[in-house]
Parts: C-alpha cells; structure tokens; sequence
C-alpha cells in the first residue's frame, strides 16, 4: 500500500519485494540497487520512475542495546539517500515518539558527508531540532567504512571506523519524549531516491547505483564505544 500511496518525505522509488534486480548477494556482499525503472506491471505501483530496496529485520530480530556495526560502500550521485537505521519495534506512540536513530545517512548532492542523527519525541525534523552531527568521508563511495553505534541505558555513541561523530544522552529531567530507547529496536538497510537526497534535483545518468553491505554485526556483550 505505501508504494501505491507514496513514501515519506517526499522520496520517488518503488520499494520492491523479493526481486534479484533490487537486492540479491554478489560475490558474498550483499548488494542493494536503486533503477531508474517503472514496474507498472506491479499491482501496488504508484508511478514511481525508480526502484530500491528496503531490508529490514522487523519480525526477525530486534535488539535493546548493544554495539552494532555495518561495514558497507555507499552509492553516489546527486538523487541517492542511503541510509543504515533503526526504528521502535513495537509502535506506542508512533513516530517520532518511539524513537528512531540513524546510524549512517548520506545525500548524493554531499559526496561524501555522512549524517548520524536521533529523532524522539521532543528531537525530530519536523520540530526542526533533531540531534545530528556529520563527518566527511571523502571516498565513501568506493571504499567500505564501518559504521558503527554503542547503544547502552544512558547513551547512544554513533561513530565511523572506530571513531565517535555523535554522543546523545539520556536525561532522566526530559524523561521519554528524549529517551524512548528502553524498547527494542529494529534494523533496517535501504537506498531512497529523492526526499531530502533529491534536494538539488536526480541525475538520472548515475543508474543503477548499489550499496554494498560486506557484513552486520550485532555484539550484546560489553563492547567499547568508538573513540573521539
């Protein structure tokens, strides 16, 4: 229904379902390919000129704290919104008050910037106060970068290559409209096209376009956080 009805934040792909041409592994990595394509043979197609993928592990596996990390090459081109998040697995109150956080963001028209970023209930883009920070990566494109998160009951560290970008903690005074991260989350791993990345606009010449995820891993045992 939401590829018939169209995506959030006013992103163009098609997300599509168990097709190779859109998520598949390659040579042990799994690769993620947004198209410049419309599949109107689909029956839930919206008109979209583009296909992706989301992967998520909701109804898989969820976790509350621990260090995560995805050694992933990320797509380039102006257009492309890459993106290794989380969200609440069991939905409260809805977003943003369950909680979400972005491990890793990149907007093709910044080569190179990666954004780590937490929306909550009182934190969020739509209040225009979302807790971010970004670092520049100059080849993210062609080189894998581990990112990573330290998540633990009172702080949230998200970092790149074993160094810390963003430090959000909890504070007890704010209660959950900040902190909502006592609950399990979900991982999700997926290209958009548009939304905030089509801000200057889509080269359609840069399709198809893949991110590449060598491996995720999840540790729940005590793990350092990346340093600064």
């Amino acid at each position: 229904y939401r590829n018939a009805g169209g995506w959030y934040n006013g992103e163009l792909q098609y997300y599509s379902g168990e097709r190779a041409e859109n998520a598949r592994i390659e040579n042990g990595v799994l690769v993620i390919e947004a198209r410049h394509e419309r599949l109107e043979s689909a029956p839930d197609f919206g008109g979209q000129n583009y296909t992706s993928a989301r992967l998520m592990t909701h109804g898989e596996t969820i976790w509350t704290y621990g260090f995560f990390e995805v050694r992933a090459k990320l797509p380039c081109g102006r257009g492309t919104w890459p993106a290794i998040w989380t969200l609440a697995y069991e939905d409260g109150q809805g977003w943003p008050h369950d909680g979400e956080i972005d491990i890793m963001e990149n907007i093709g028209y910044e080569p190179g910037r990666v954004h780590a970023t937490v929306h909550t209930g009182a934190f969020n883009h739509q209040r225009g106060n979302s807790r971010s920070a970004s670092t520049q990566l100059p080849d993210v494109c062609n080189t894998f970068h581990r990112y990573q998160m330290h998540w633990t009951e009172d702080r949230i560290t998200i970092g790149v290559d074993d160094r810390a970008i963003y430090r959000y903690k909890r504070d007890e005074s704010l209660g959950r409209p900040a902190w909502p991260f006592d609950s399990p989350q979900y991982l999700l791993l997926n290209i958009a096209i548009g939304g905030w990345g089509g801000n200057h606009g889509i080269d359609d010449t840069i399709f198809p376009v893949r991110m590449e995820i060598d491996y995720v891993r999840v540790y729940q045992a005590p793990h350092e956080a990346p340093e600064s």
